[in-house]
């Protein structure tokens, strides 16, 4: 890295950081975990006022269903975005160093996400508050599809052969107690405010927490990121950017069965944290405070479980997990969705049964195919997976689920959630047959 191409942020993170102090797995895993929180922070905080507050400001001209609907589709367009973000931000990266830009994409993060809390309602700019939204909700995704900053990868290469299930898990984390934080704030918002002065002013005060969580993440990764160890083990281990085209044409199969394998886990993501928000605030009578406490509870239940996958591919292999978790994943589907329509007792066995299943196997997921990517497309294939695969499995999925439920029953959002469990389950057996013909 070139003096001409460093931020105040990174001489400020290299004098944090000694040049001849070694990166430790446990050390990067710290980063890991504090850049994934944030991330899904900004995620979740967005996804819960896509039920509880666009709807009503941002959609007011419909019913509320339809306003919900409309909200979704604006949720998506992240997930669309991201994938473009990263051939940006690749660029970057080869022109300008990882430094950069990291910096410039949690930049972009953080601004869009802080910039949120200020959208007029639609009474108040008509069509253009739509707009705003939209804009705003495209520069996350493309900060996101930036903000990959390969610590995931070089953890899983620092990892001890015997423990890569365990290290695998840690970004993971990130999931968990993301959704703990976003919940538990607008869990506070929504208790000890008014129902007006919630969609007045309250509902904004997460995205301005999102910019400084950012804040504190950049600096997180930036120690680990800007030291000249970090760039010595990338260089060592061929960790650097390539050109997306490139990556596509000689890891074309590898990306191919990096979209499908985390279906089912991606699609369950979803179905236990943003859809059954919207359909208890929108078909019973149950508080969305009761239900945000039992989302954090089911939260720190897939944090737990996110660490068991690790003990447990670690001793049965990662392969067999994920199997035995779209097996799981499919029983799941075929019953579980009608107990969000059996009270507050149905909605705790959903939840938490669902977010065991979730933490089973969104801890070991995003490993399962990143480590078939030879070393010189590990970096880019390990970002553009994980974007293909945000895409297919749930950038779409609260508002499909939403529309089969309130059209056909909860059942025809089982199908879909069992839709994606044959995927996975379909990608997994490609996956090991490929294994044993390498």
């Amino acid at each position: 890295m070139t003096n001409s191409t460093s931020t105040i942020a990174e001489r400020d993170a290299r004098a944090l950081h000694h040049a001849d102090v070694p990166l430790e797995p446990g050390e990067i895993s710290i980063g890991v975990i504090i850049g994934r929180t944030s991330e899904f922070f900004d995620f979740f905080v967005f996804a819960i006022a896509s039920v509880l507050v666009f709807p009503a400001l941002i959609f007011s001209f419909t019913d509320p269903l339809h306003g919900t609907v409309y909200s979704f589709g604006i949720f998506a367009l992240a997930f669309i975005a991201r994938p473009f973000g990263t051939v940006i931000f690749t660029r970057i990266d080869k022109n300008f160093g990882r430094s950069v830009k990291l910096t410039s994409a949690l930049f972009l993060l953080g601004v869009s996400t802080a910039a949120l809390a200020f959208t007029p309602s639609y009474d108040q700019a008509g069509g253009y508050a739509i707009a705003i939204l939209a804009v705003l909700r495209i520069g996350q995704g493309l900060a996101l599809g930036g903000a990959w900053d390969g610590l995931a990868s070089l953890l899983a290469m620092n990892a001890p052969p015997s423990r890569r299930g365990w290290y695998a898990m840690v970004p993971q984390l990130g999931a968990a107690l993301g959704m703990i934080v976003a919940s538990g704030l607008f869990l506070f918002l929504i208790t000890r405010l008014s129902a007006h002065d919630f969609l007045e002013f309250g509902w904004r005060y997460p995205f301005f927490c999102a910019f400084a969580i950012n804040v504190v993440a950049l600096f997180a990764r930036l120690r680990i990121v800007a030291t000249p160890e970090y760039e010595r083990q990338f260089a060592n281990l061929e960790l650097n950017p390539v050109r997306v085209s490139e990556t596509v044409r000689n890891e074309g199969r590898n990306l191919l069965l990096g979209a499908f394998t985390p279906l089912a886990s991606f699609a369950l993501f979803h179905m236990v944290t943003v859809f059954p928000l919207s359909w208890v605030f929108l078909y019973t009578n149950d508080s969305p405070a009761d239900f945000l406490v039992i989302e954090i509870l089911g939260a720190v239940i897939g944090f737990f479980a996110i660490l068991l996958s690790g003990v447990l591919a670690d001793r049965f292999g990662r392969l067999r997990l994920l199997t035995v978790c779209a097996v799981a994943i499919g029983i799941y589907a075929l019953f579980a969705p009608s107990l969000l329509s059996g009270g507050i007792a149905g909605e705790v066995v959903y939840m938490f049964t669902g977010f065991a299943l979730l933490g089973l196997s969104f801890g070991q997921c995003s490993g399962a195919v990143a480590v078939r990517f030879s070393r010189k497309y590990r970096y880019t294939g390990s970002s553009l997976t994980s974007d293909i695969a945000w895409l297919f499995g749930a950038g779409f999925a609260p508002g499909v689920a939403l529309l089969l439920s309130s059209s056909f029953g909860l059942w025809s959002s089982g199908a879909y959630l069992l839709s994606g469990a044959v995927c996975t389950f379909i990608a997994l057996w490609v996956t090991t047959h490929l294994e044993y013909a390498d």
